[in-house]
C-alpha cells in the first residue's frame, strides 16, 4: 500500500508535468513557421484514397473480374471463387465472388481460369532484346511480364546522366511495363575503361532522389575493386554502396567466380544483397545458406530445383527466377518470364511456389511489393489468367486494369517517343575506317612471332600463347586453318579512330574475306569486330557507324545482313516481328556461311568481352598507359599482343 505522504506527493509532480508539458506545446504552437504546412497530397495517396471509397462500396470500381480462381502469394494457397475488383489501375478489393458490396462499370465473368500476379524480372538487361521499353512491353506482357528490375549498367555507359529518364518516359507515354531502374555500378565497368559515363557517390544519390521508382544499385561486378582497398576502383564503387544504403535502396551483386566460403561470406558481408551468377547448384545453396538472394536464370534453375529440393528447404522466399539477357528472337522462340516460371515447374517445383518465384519474392527483396507482385489491395492490377497453371498456359493478360494481351496477342497501343539526340547519335568513330587501322605488325625482321590468344569465355590466370609466321609485307595475318582469328575493339565514344586488335582461336569466320561486328560488347559497348580480313573488318565498322549501331555481318567483302540498333547502339524504336525478322536474317546469312567451331552466328561473343569476375585478360578500347589495349583487368598488368 501507498502511504498517503508519497501519493500526495505523486498527484502534485503529475500536476505539474502536466503543466509543463502544456505549456510547451502552447510555445511550439506559437513558434511554429507559417511555412509548415503539410504539401499537397500526392497523386499516390489520391489514389489510395480512392481505392478505400470503392472498397467500401462507396464509388463504382472500373473493373470486376468475376469468378478465378485466385493464387494468394502471401499464404500460398489457391482461392476459388474469388472477385477481383479495380480501379485506377489498382486492385481496390479481393474477396469471395458476390460479396464485395459496390457496383462497377464492367464485369468480365472469367470463371474456370487461374488468376497469378503479374510477373516481374529481379534482373533483366532490356537493352538485350535490343527493343527500347514501348517495344519490349509489346514482346514480354502477353507472356506475362508486366514489371521488371532494370539492371541499366548496359545503356548506362552510353547516355550516363540520362539513365532514369530513358528508362522512365516509355510509362510516362503509356506504356504499361513498369520498369524500376536498378543504377549500373560498373559505368565504368573499370578504372581502365571509359564510355558515355561515370557514377559515383553524387550521381548515385542524385538517381536514387530522382524518382522512387529508382530502387537500386545495380550488379556490383567488380569484386577485386570491392575486396582490395588498394584497387583503383575501391573508393568509387564504396560510394556508390553508401549512397544507396544513404537512401534506403537495395545493393545487388554479381558473385561470379566466388564459390569458397571465405569469399561469399565477404560478398554477403559487403552488402551485396543478390547474386545471378552462380553457375553451379552447390554454389547457389552456399550463397542461400549466407542470405544472398538468389536470382536463378533458367540453366542454374533445372538443377538448383532438385537440389533444394532434395535439402528440404522450406522457406523460398529467397529465391527468384529471372532472364538475364535474352534477345528478341529467342523471347519469341522460347518466352520470357513464362519460360523461366515452367522451367521452376519442370524442375519440380509446386506451381504455387514457382510463381512466387516468379513475382512475390522478387517485389519483397527490392521492397517494392506494396506496388507490384501479388493480387491484394493497393497494388497495381496486373493479373495473368491461366488455362493451366501447370504449364502456365495464359489466356490473357491485364496490366494497370486494362486488358493487355489475349493470347500471345498485344492489345494496347505503342506510345510513339521521339527519342532525343542523346540516345540517338551515340556512335563517334571519328572517321571512316580503312584496312590499315586493323593491321598487325611484326617486330622489323621477324619471320614468326610470338602472339597473345584468347578466346571466348576464358578465365584462366594467364593468356594462351602460340607462334604464327609473319607475312612478306611485315604484318601478321588471322589464319581460319588453325582456327585463329583477328579480334578488333574500336573506341565508339571519343572521335579518335582508336582500335586495338590481337588475335583470338576457336571463334570467327573461315568464308574469305568476312567479318562480324557489332555496338553490343558488354559492358562499356565499344565496337568488335572478328574478322580473317583486314578490309571487311573496316567494312562491318564503317556499316555499324552509318546506322548508328548494331550488328553488321561481311561475307566474301559485301554486306551480307544488318541489324539496326540505332537507340543508344543498343536498341531500336520498332516493332518485334521487324526486328526479329532482322535477327532472322542475320542467323540465316551466317548458316551460309563456314565459321571456325561451332557452326552458324556466334552471337555470344557480345559477352566475350566482360571485365566483371571471373574475367581476368581482356582487349580493350586502347588507353593512353596502354595503346594495346590488353589487360588483366584485375591487376592492371599489360601485355603485347605480338612480340
Amino acid at each position: 500500500m501507498i502511504p498517503d505522504s508519497l501519493l500526495g506527493r505523486s498527484v502534485i509532480a503529475a500536476v505539474l508535468l502536466s503543466g509543463l508539458l502544456a505549456g510547451l506545446a502552447a510555445c511550439w504552437r506559437a513558434e511554429a513557421p507559417a511555412d509548415a504546412a503539410a504539401p499537397p497530397l500526392s497523386a499516390e495517396i489520391q489514389t489510395r484514397q480512392q481505392l478505400v471509397d470503392v472498397a467500401l462500396g462507396r464509388v463504382p470500381a472500373d473493373l470486376v473480374l468475376r469468378g478465378a480462381t485466385v493464387l494468394n502469394v502471401v499464404t500460398r494457397e489457391w482461392l476459388p471463387q474469388q472477385d477481383i475488383v479495380i480501379a485506377a489501375e489498382r486492385i481496390a478489393w479481393v474477396g469471395p465472388q458476390g460479396q464485395w458490396s459496390g457496383t462497377a462499370t464492367q464485369i468480365v465473368d472469367v470463371n474456370g481460369l487461374w488468376a497469378v500476379p503479374g510477373f516481374g524480372e529481379s534482373h533483366k538487361h532490356i537493352e538485350s532484346t535490343y527493343l527500347t521499353p514501348e517495344y519490349e512491353a509489346a514482346l514480354v506482357v502477353p507472356r506475362g511480364n508486366t514489371w521488371t528490375v532494370e539492371d541499366s549498367h548496359e545503356i548506362s555507359n552510353v547516355v550516363g546522366e540520362h539513365n532514369v529518364e530513358f528508362w522512365l518516359q516509355a510509362e510516362r507515354a503509356g506504356s504499361p511495363l513498369k520498369i524500376f531502374p536498378s543504377i549500373g555500378s560498373a559505368t565504368p565497368p573499370t578504372v581502365y575503361e571509359h564510355g558515355g559515363g561515370y557514377y559515383g557517390y553524387r550521381e548515385m544519390a542524385r538517381f536514387m532522389s530522382a524518382d522512387p521508382r529508382v530502387i537500386s544499385l545495380g550488379e556490383v561486378m567488380d569484386w577485386p575493386a570491392v575486396s582490395n582497398r588498394q584497387h583503383g576502383a575501391h573508393q568509387r564503387i564504396w560510394e556508390m554502396i553508401q549512397a544507396t544504403f544513404d537512401h534506403d535502396g537495395v545493393v545487388e551483386g554479381h558473385g561470379g567466380g566466388l564459390v569458397a566460403a571465405d569469399d561469399i561470406n565477404a560478398f554477403a558481408a559487403a552488402g551485396l544483397s543478390s547474386d545471378h551468377e552462380a553457375r553451379l547448384p552447390q554454389e547457389a545453396l552456399d550463397k542461400l545458406r549466407r542470405g544472398i538472394f538468389i536470382e536463378a536464370r533458367v540453366d542454374l534453375t533445372r538443377e538448383l530445383i532438385p537440389l533444394l529440393l532434395k535439402a528440404g528447404l522450406q522457406d523460398w522466399s529467397n529465391l527468384s527466377v529471372t532472364t538475364d539477357d535474352r534477345d528478341v528472337h529467342a523471347t519469341l522462340q522460347l518466352g520470357s518470364m513464362d519460360y523461366n516460371i515452367r522451367t521452376a515447374i519442370e524442375a519440380g517445383l509446386a506451381p504455387e511456389i514457382a510463381y512466387q518465384l516468379g513475382s512475390y519474392n522478387t517485389a519483397r527483396h527490392f521492397h517494392i511489393e506494396h506496388r507490384v507482385g501479388s493480387i491484394s489491395p493497393g497494388r497495381y492490377a496486373d493479373v495473368v489468367l491461366l488455362r493451366d497453371p501447370r504449364t502456365v498456359a495464359i489466356d490473357r493478360v491485364y496490366a494497370n486494369g486494362k486488358l493487355a494481351a489475349v493470347g500471345n496477342e498485344y492489345r494496347l497501343p505503342i506510345p510513339k517517343i521521339d527519342y532525343p539526340r542523346w540516345a540517338l547519335q551515340t556512335i563517334n568513330i571519328g572517321r571512316a575506317l580503312g584496312p590499315a587501322d586493323f593491321r598487325i605488325d611484326a617486330p622489323a625482321g621477324r619471320q614468326k612471332v610470338d602472339v597473345a590468344l584468347m578466346e571466348p569465355f576464358w578465365f584462366a590466370p594467364d593468356f594462351i600463347t602460340d607462334t604464327m609466321p609473319v607475312q612478306a609485307d611485315g604484318s601478321v595475318a588471322a589464319d581460319p586453318a588453325r582456327g585463329i582469328t583477328k579480334v578488333a575493339m574500336v573506341d565508339r565514344y571519343h572521335g579518335t579512330a582508336a582500335v586495338s586488335k590481337m588475335f583470338w582461336r576457336n571463334v570467327g569466320p573461315k568464308t574469305p574475306g568476312s567479318a562480324l561486328a557489332s555496338s553490343q560488347s558488354h559492358d562499356l559497348h565499344n565496337i568488335w569486330v572478328a574478322g580473317n580480313d583486314d578490309a571487311a573488318m573496316a567494312l562491318a565498322v564503317n556499316t555499324i557507324a552509318a546506322q548508328h549501331g548494331g550488328w553488321a555481318l561481311v561475307s566474301g567483302g559485301r554486306v551480307v545482313a544488318t541489324v539496326k540498333l540505332d537507340i543508344a547502339g543498343l536498341m531500336t524504336a520498332r516493332p518485334v516481328t521487324e526486328v526479329a525478322a532482322e535477327m532472322e536474317r542475320l542467323h540465316q546469312a551466317a548458316d551460309a556461311m563456314d565459321w571456325i567451331g561451332s557452326p552458324g552466328l556466334p552471337d555470344r561473343m557480345r559477352f566475350a568481352f566482360l571485365t566483371a569476375s571471373p574475367w581476368k585478360w581482356q582487349l580493350l578500347a586502347p588507353y593512353e598507359s596502354n595503346p594495346g589495349g590488353f589487360v588483366n583487368v584485375v591487376t592492371g598488368q599489360t601485355h603485347e599482343v605480338v612480340w
